[in-house]
């Protein structure tokens, strides 16, 4: 009797644990960026690990650039045929309903979606989801007025002035919406580049030091897009190329959208990205609040200073690993 009244409590914590956990879509398939299977993993163990959600993948049917990380292209147990270029996937067509957030790892190149899918995305955004946008998942699907709007700004993708402004933050602190013509979307080379916070009491930002060293990863720069509704939570100033000197551009962004909530990261590039604990933590800040409004995750020890970055060397967990 009493064993099994103990295993009805294990069970009972075990479902109101699992109800308690944010659910979260992570979308991939078809990246220019070939570390993109193994980015998946890593941010699904990242979010995991926090205890705070359950993590669901969906992958295009025809996968693009995934033979590099092909061991975690294989991992995440998703069929899909790899081609040598992006094709459309008239079937991928996710339930957003069923989460509190999705995680766009689908980047530049990526073929459009179908017309329904776009349809449920923006009504699951209007009617309060979450969305989280990954480095190069501002590079996709220029041509889709409402992913722009959810993005705020962009890069490549056949953006242009037709799209809205530059934007970025000057040395004065006064922010640029510069409607110049011109593709949007350029980088230097890869390097460990200052974060500035410009928005201190957002609950992504809070408790996070005013300046911070990024792992090594790209600075994008020449982002374009509506801006609307948009909060610039953070800038990184790229250290390699001269003549955007004081051009402070945003890196964490906050978007609202109908009732919905954006997080954008530039943050992202490869692997030593992705294992830099500024990226680490302000992407689970930034899904905690794009699925709920709020931060409950305290700074962690280790988060990086203005003149030291860290890093935390990623091991794939023994449970994805079998």
């Amino acid at each position: 009797m009493k064993t099994t009244l103990l295993c009805i409590v294990a069970l009972v914590l075990v479902s109101v644990s699992s109800e308690a956990k944010l659910k979260v879509l992570i979308m991939d398939g078809q990246n220019n960026h070939a570390v993109w299977p193994k980015a998946t993993i890593m941010m699904k163990q990242y979010l995991e690990d926090s205890g705070l959600f359950d993590v669901e993948l969906a992958r295009t049917k025809y996968t693009w650039k995934g033979g590099r990380e092909k061991a975690y292209l294989d991992l995440a147990g998703l069929p899909g045929e790899d081609l040598p270029k992006a094709k459309s996937d008239p079937d991928f067509s996710p339930d957003f309903t069923q989460y509190d957030l999705v995680v766009n790892n689908l980047g530049y190149n990526a073929a459009p979606l179908s017309e329904a899918t776009k349809a449920a995305f923006e009504t699951y955004m209007q009617n309060g989801g979450g969305l989280v946008v990954v480095h190069a998942a501002d590079n996709c699907w220029g041509e889709w007025e409402q992913y722009n709007k959810m993005i705020g700004v962009g890069g490549w993708g056949g953006r242009t002035e037709q799209h809205g402004p530059y934007v970025y933050i000057d040395d004065a602190g006064e922010t640029v919406r510069d409607l110049s013509p011109g593709k949007a979307g350029t980088h230097g080379r890869q390097h460990e580049f200052p974060i500035t916070v410009r928005a201190p009491e957002h609950p992504v930002m809070k408790g996070l030091p005013a300046v911070w060293l990024t792992a090594v990863d790209e600075c994008y720069a020449k982002l374009r897009g509506p801006a609307e509704n948009m909060t610039i939570l953070a800038t990184g100033e790229d250290q390699t190329v001269a003549e955007r000197k004081g051009q402070h551009q945003p890196a964490l962004i906050a978007i609202d959208y109908g009732q919905g909530r954006c997080f954008h990261t530039i943050l992202g590039h490869d692997t030593p990205a992705y294992e830099g604990v500024s990226f680490i933590v302000t992407f689970l800040r930034g899904c905690e609040w794009a699925a709920t409004g709020a931060v409950t995750q305290p700074v962690p020890a280790d988060f990086p200073s203005a003149e030291k970055t860290t890093a935390r060397p990623f091991v794939l967990a023994a449970a994805e690993n079998g």
